[in-house]
Order: structure tokens, then C-alpha cells, then sequence
């Protein structure tokens, strides 16, 4: 087959197509990111981060006969960011690799990629700790390599190799597994966005402590890097308390769900007289044990009000 029928056979959510444009293409992609960058890591992430673009746009091609120059194109422009980075910051820090004006929220992103189960189950085949800088990286806005390291707790060098090894093994195993059958993830993606819009309408009548009894562990933990704190239930609901108390109340929310990892995003809105009495974007990164929050580390970003 042609690029021409593999795109459109991709577009029609056929993931062996996918991947044997993603195949068909690589070295050439791989050449640009060698030309601009020289051989080592940042070319190498040049290169699978366009992987990601393409599992995620390919729907938006609007000229099949030119796959490659797209796919080469996407390369160019990683290539290019980076390049910025490294003039900007001593340490490369490189931002999230579309522009500002074509990011989206986790839960478009889903809808957006193509084949959603196979991309899943391929992240599902990381290990734990590359799965979580993946996902953040990839289906959240903590995107930056400094905030992903606040997130996570590590220096922003293991993020960086995290996700070097990440990006490796993920193009992979989805090359290799292009062609078999996956499970339906829809339902459980359904289900924990259901459960999160619930917790939220329960937190804002000011029911925090059920949400707290119901889903987390009793001897869970929350973890606030930016403040250094960490304690346990109690002082996830005197926090809350406080925040409800101030006016404050959760908006929309999205969801990022695997098995162990549960990523809550949602915007602060402060309706009382202190607005500045929370940034207005929160991040709850949960991890999981059987299905239940044996943590949640709470991250602010600004991302939210961009969205919104």
C-alpha cells in the first residue's frame, strides 16, 4: 500500500496502518533529528515525541501523499524547540512539543487519538515509574521537565531519562503490537470520570470527608511538594474545609486513568472575598491500590484558567 491508503486506512482507526507509516518513516524522521541535534538523547526524543503527535493528529492530515514531509515536519519543529531550550535555560527544559494554541485537555486527547485502546495498552506495558512521566508529560499539564520533577519528587535528570526511556519503549510496543486486539478501555475511562464528577458535586455541598471515606484509604496520604507537607485524611479535609469556607469551589474536571495512577485536573473558582485565596488550577496526581487512593499528591498550575 501507498502512504495515500495507509493514511486512510489510519484515519479510519486501523492501527496496523499506523504503525506501518510510523515504521515506513522512522529513519527518515531519525535523519532530520541527527542533522539538527547530533546523535544522543535529544534526538532520539525529537523523534518518538513525533510518534505521540502523529498517534494523536493523525486525523487532522489533509494531504496523505505527503505523510512523510508531515511526519519529518513535526520532527523539525521538536528539533527547533529544543534548540530555543537550550538557549533559554542552562538546564534543557523543553516544553510540551505542540504550540500553546494547539494544546488540549487529557480527556480531548483521548478522544483524539485514533486508536485509543492500542495506545493504551502500550502504556500499560511501561513500568511504573516511566508510566507516570509519561502520562504526566503526555495527558496532563504538568508538562514541563521542572514541574514533573516537583510532581514526582525526583531531579529533573531522571525525569528527563524517565521519559527518554519512556518515549523508547513506547514507540516499541506499539509497533510490535499493532495488530492485535485490545480491550475496550472506554468503560473504566466512563466509570473514573463519573466518580470524579460525583466527588467533586459532593465536595462543593461541602461532603469532602465522604468523598475521603469512600475512595481513599484510611491511611492514605496527601502530599503537597510546593508547601513541603505531607500528612494523612485529616489533613486532606481541614484543607478542603478551609478552602470551601473561603469561597472556594472545584469546576470542570479531567480525568487520566490506568490502573495505578489517577489524575484529577480541575479548575479552583473563588467566589468569595478572597480570590487570591487559591491559584486557580489544581492537579491531584492519586496513586492507586486495589482500585482505592493511597495518595494523592496536589500540584497548582496556571493551565486552568488558559483552558477555560
Amino acid at each position: 500500500m501507498d502512504d495515500s491508503e495507509l493514511v486512510g486506512r489510519a484515519q479510519r482507526g486501523e492501527v496496523g496502518a499506523l504503525g506501518a507509516l510510523l515504521a515506513r518513516h522512522e529513519a527518515g524522521m531519525r535523519a532530520v533529528a541527527l542533522s539538527m541535534l547530533g546523535a544522543g538523547p535529544d534526538a532520539e526524543d525529537a523523534v518518538q515525541d513525533a510518534m505521540v503527535t502523529a498517534l494523536v493528529s493523525i486525523g487532522d492530515v489533509r494531504d496523505p501523499s505527503a505523510i512523510g514531509g508531515w511526519l519529518r515536519a513535526i520532527v523539525r519543529n521538536n528539533c527547533r524547540s529544543q534548540v530555543r531550550s537550550r538557549r533559554a535555560v542552562p538546564v534543557a527544559e523543553p516544553e510540551w512539543f505542540l504550540p500553546a494554541d494547539e494544546t488540549f485537555g487529557a480527556e480531548e486527547l483521548l478522544e483524539r487519538t485514533v486508536s485509543r485502546d492500542w495506545v493504551w495498552h502500550a502504556i500499560a506495558t511501561l513500568s511504573e515509574k516511566d508510566r507516570l512521566i509519561a502520562l504526566l508529560r503526555h495527558f496532563s499539564s504538568i508538562r514541563s521537565y521542572a514541574d514533573i520533577a516537583a510532581v514526582c519528587g525526583v531531579p529533573v535528570g531522571t525525569v528527563r531519562s524517565r521519559l527518554h526511556h519512556a518515549h523508547r519503549k513506547l514507540a516499541t510496543a506499539l509497533r510490535a503490537t499493532a495488530d492485535m486486539a485490545y480491550a475496550d478501555v472506554s468503560t473504566v475511562a466512563a466509570a473514573r470520570r463519573r466518580e470524579a464528577a460525583d466527588a467533586m458535586r459532593a465536595t462543593a455541598r461541602g461532603d469532602f470527608h465522604q468523598v475521603v471515606r469512600e475512595l481513599w484509604w484510611p491511611d492514605a496520604q496527601l502530599i503537597v511538594p510546593a508547601a513541603a507537607v505531607r500528612g494523612g485524611t485529616a489533613l486532606a479535609e481541614q484543607a478542603m474545609e478551609s478552602d470551601l469556607a473561603a469561597g472556594v469551589r472545584p469546576g470542570p474536571i479531567e480525568v487520566v486513568a490506568c490502573d495505578d495512577v489517577l489524575i484529577w485536573e480541575f479548575d479552583l473558582l473563588s467566589l468569595g472575598s478572597d480570590p487570591d485565596h487559591c491559584p486557580p488550577h489544581a492537579v491531584w496526581l492519586q496513586s492507586l491500590d486495589g482500585g482505592r487512593v493511597r495518595s494523592v499528591t496536589l500540584f497548582h498550575t496556571t493551565s486552568g484558567a488558559e483552558k477555560s
